[in-house]
């Protein structure tokens, strides 16, 4: 490439199939960013060099191979994965076997995701399937980590965000509607879930009353004469409650299809074909089928986030103390926001706001220490606010 080329090109042996692979990393300053989102997703992004700018930078975050589609985050630890004794023995030899196995069946996931990638016919689309194929062979490893899930899938949100500029305003109106519904969709099931939660909950204090020591004989006797109904009407009411679950499960899968009938297909405005698909969402779709992994939207991207993220504040495992683990806090608490789940937000910003004036005030003397708590405390008063207002309208 020319020196005024925006990418570094480094060769990398696929640890997977030993393939030698030429990889682009973005130079520093090849573009620049109009601010950020509320998530931290990079707005209005303007390469140096006009010729990128149908381009994604998230379209290099991840290094695919080009035989096998192995896939990483392309770090400095990867281009040097050689030299890294830990992943050598504790993670390549379980990744190596799995990834294999799944690449010699004729339709496997791998595959289906691998053989589309084109970053020049389908640069935003390649990004997704290129982040896609490394939260599936992070998953391979035996101890996979929570934190990076949550970070891959963080990003496909943000590319999906980014797909939708630019659509015609009779787009945008449909996907208005579909981001309506499944709001509607999400908070119908919390209210069945906490149904559920309230029956088992009521069903545990009907029993303890037949428990209780201190109850004169003759009482008890008569209690006792309630308890078989009482057994007999909960546990059909418990059994009326799965149904209905299995029929929101069905109600879901249903949604799903209507989804893509109007936004993957038919109309002439729904984007150029996929492949074999009609679009991109439509292959997504399939792709689903095979894989519970897939993503298919911006929401359904947070909603993997959210759980991933969770898993790792949770396990303290990934997630350093002080400003990491303030961040990690507000992000949850930030896209649970974002796909309504109001309540959980609020919990999660609860946390952050009084974590980041601890942080704060331990370290007042040190300004520099607390920039960016400073700044993560800002955003979530901010949030926390606007969360509060869409909980009350909910």
């Amino acid at each position: 490439m020319a020196n005024d080329s925006p990418f570094l090109i480094f060769k990398v042996e696929c640890p997977i199939c030993r393939t030698i692979n030429e990889f682009e990393m973005i130079r520093v300053g090849a573009y620049v960013e109009g601010g950020r989102d509320t998530d931290f997703c990079p707005l209005d992004i303007k390469w140096r060099s006009p010729r990128f700018q149908a381009y994604h930078p998230l379209v290099f975050f991840t290094a695919t191979c080009s035989n096998c589609y192995y896939s990483r985050e392309f770090t400095n630890s990867f281009k040097d994965w050689k030299n890294d004794a830990n992943f050598k023995m504790y993670r390549l030899k379980a990744v190596k076997d799995k990834h294999l196995e799944q690449l010699s069946i004729a339709d496997s996931v791998i595959k289906m995701m691998g053989g589309m990638i084109d970053i020049h016919r389908y640069p935003n689309e390649s990004a997704i399937l290129k982040l896609h194929l490394a939260v599936y062979d992070e998953q391979l490893a035996e101890h996979h980590s929570k934190l990076d899930l949550g970070r891959f899938y963080l990003r496909i949100a943000w590319i999906f965000r980014e797909m939708e500029k630019g659509e015609n305003p009779y787009r945008l109106f449909l996907r208005g509607l579909m981001h309506e519904l499944d709001n509607k969709y999400g908070q119908l099931a919390h209210t069945i879930e906490s149904v559920r939660s309230e029956t088992e909950t009521f069903a545990q204090t009907i029993k303890s009353h037949f428990e209780v020591d201190q109850i004169p004989a003759e009482i008890k006797s008569q209690m006792l004469t309630y308890c078989d109904r009482q057994d007999v009407q909960i546990t059909e009411l418990i059994s009326a409650i799965g149904t209905v679950e299995q029929k929101l499960s069905s109600l879901g899968e249903l949604v799903e299809e209507y989804k893509v009938a109007l936004l993957g297909s038919g109309d002439g405005d729904a984007g150029p074909t996929f492949g074999k698909d009609v679009s991109f969402q439509e292959f997504l779709a399939r792709l689903r089928k095979a894989w519970p992994g897939t993503v298919c939207s911006e929401r359904q991207a947070l909603e993997k986030a959210v759980e991933n993220y969770k898993a790792a504040f949770a396990s303290g495992r990934d997630i350093g103390s002080g400003p990491q683990q303030i961040q990690a806090s507000y992000l949850i608490a930030e896209l649970s926001r974002r796909i309504g789940d109001y309540d959980e937000a609020r919990q999660y910003f609860t946390s952050t706001i009084k974590s980041g004036q601890e942080f704060i005030y331990a370290n007042r003397h040190d300004r520099s220490r607390t920039i960016l708590t400073r700044k993560i405390l800002e955003l979530a008063i901010e949030q926390g606010k606007l969360n509060l207002a869409a909980s009350k309208q909910a």
